[in-house]
C-alpha cells in the first residue's frame, strides 16, 4: 500500500440524482417529495436562454422555502457553463441569497482544474462577505474530451470537489460519437462504448477521494435499458445515477442499494474474519470461497451504504 492515501472527502448517499429544470416550479415541489437521494436544480441545459433569469429566481425561492434536509435530500444547483455570461450571476445570486441552504454546486463541462478554481474563488468570497457558516461543496460534470483528458488533474487539485459526474450526452456530441439514445448503447459497438470513460473517471475519483456518479439515460420509456446501464456502472464502483424522469428514481435506488442477502453476507464476512484473527489467521473461508482484508473492506463499504440508506429512509418518514 502506498504511503500516499486520499480518504473520501465526503460520504453522501447519492444512489439517485433527480434533475429538475429551475424553470419548472411544479417539478421542483414534486422533487422535494420524491424518493430521490439527491436533487439538482438546473440553471443550464434544461433551461432555455429566455428563462434563465426566472429559473435562477425560482431556484433561490425553492432553496429558501423547502426544507430539503428535513425531507432527506441533498440539494445541488447546476450552474451555467464558464463560457456563458450567465455563470457568474448564477453563483453570486444563489450563494448570496440562498447559500446557507445549499449543499453543492455542480459545475458543467469542467475541462481543467482552473475551471473549478474560478467558481470556488467566487464562492469563498461570497461566504466570507455574507458570513455564511456552511461551506458549500462543488461537483464536476465531466462531459468533454478535454475534461476526460484532464480528469486526474481535476480530481487531484486542491478544491472543494466531492464528486464527479459523467455527462454522456455532451461527451458523445463532442467526440462525434454515433449514438442511438442518450446513455444507450450503439449496437454497432462490440460492448459498452462508455466503459472506458466511466472507468477512467471512477479511477480518478477513487484515487483522490471523490464519489463517481453516472449521468443520464435518455429513454425514460425503457426501464430495462436504464437498469442495465446502472448495473454496468455499479459493477465499476460508481455510486449512483441521474434520473431525468421520476420513473427512474426507484430504478436507481434499487440498483445502487445492497440487497438483504448482500447485507447478511457482509455481516458473515466480518464475523468469519474476526474468528480467523482470533486464531492468528489473516484469511478465512466462507461458503467455499477465500475471504481476506480486501473482503473486509468491501463488506464494510456495503454496510456503510446500508446504514446511510436506513438513516435517509427514517428522515423521509419523520
Amino acid at each position: 500500500m502506498s504511503y500516499t492515501l486520499h480518504s473520501l472527502r465526503k460520504a453522501r448517499l447519492q444512489r439517485s440524482e433527480l434533475a429538475v429544470p429551475g424553470s419548472n416550479t411544479t417539478m421542483i415541489e414534486k422533487a422535494a417529495l420524491s424518493a430521490a437521494d439527491y436533487v439538482f436544480l438546473d440553471c443550464e441545459d434544461a433551461v432555455a436562454p429566455p428563462d434563465k433569469e426566472q429559473a435562477r429566481k425560482n431556484i433561490i425561492q425553492a432553496l429558501n422555502d423547502i426544507d430539503w434536509k428535513g425531507k432527506g435530500k441533498t440539494v445541488s444547483v447546476r450552474i451555467n457553463g464558464l463560457d456563458t455570461h450567465y455563470m457568474y450571476r448564477d453563483v453570486v445570486d444563489i450563494m448570496e441569497q440562498a447559500g446557507s441552504k445549499l449543499d453543492t454546486i455542480l459545475i458543467p463541462k469542467v475541462g481543467v482544474a482552473a475551471d473549478v478554481y474560478m467558481v470556488e474563488c467566487l464562492m469563498s468570497q461570497i461566504e466570507e462577505a455574507k458570513g455564511l457558516k456552511n461551506k458549500v461543496a462543488t461537483e464536476a460534470l465531466i462531459e468533454t474530451p478535454l475534461g476526460m483528458a484532464n480528469v486526474e488533474a481535476i480530481a487531484a487539485a486542491p478544491s472543494r470537489l466531492e464528486a464527479m459526474h459523467f455527462g454522456v450526452a455532451d461527451y458523445a456530441a463532442f467526440n462525434k460519437a454515433r449514438t442511438v439514445v442518450i446513455g444507450g448503447l450503439n449496437p454497432d459497438y462490440p460492448g459498452d462504448q462508455w466503459h472506458f470513460a466511466l472507468s477512467r473517471m471512477t479511477v480518478a475519483c477513487r484515487a483522490y477521494g471523490l464519489r463517481p456518479i453516472d449521468g443520464p439515460f435518455g429513454d425514460f420509456a425503457d426501464p430495462d435499458g436504464y437498469t442495465a446501464g446502472a448495473k454496468r456502472a455499479a459493477a465499476l464502483g460508481i455510486e449512483g445515477k441521474w434520473a431525468i424522469h421520476p420513473s427512474q428514481i426507484e430504478l436507481a435506488n434499487a440498483v445502487f442499494s445492497p440487497t438483504a442477502k448482500e447485507i447478511e453476507r457482509a455481516e458473515r464476512i466480518l464475523e468469519a474474519l474476526k474468528e480467523a484473527q482470533a486464531q492468528g489467521k489473516g484469511a478465512a473461508s466462507l461458503d467455499g470461497k477465500m475471504i481476506d482484508a480486501a473482503s473486509e473492506k468491501m463488506a464494510r463499504n456495503l454496510l456503510a451504504t446500508a446504514a446511510a440508506i436506513k438513516s435517509a429512509d427514517a428522515a423521509r418518514q419523520s
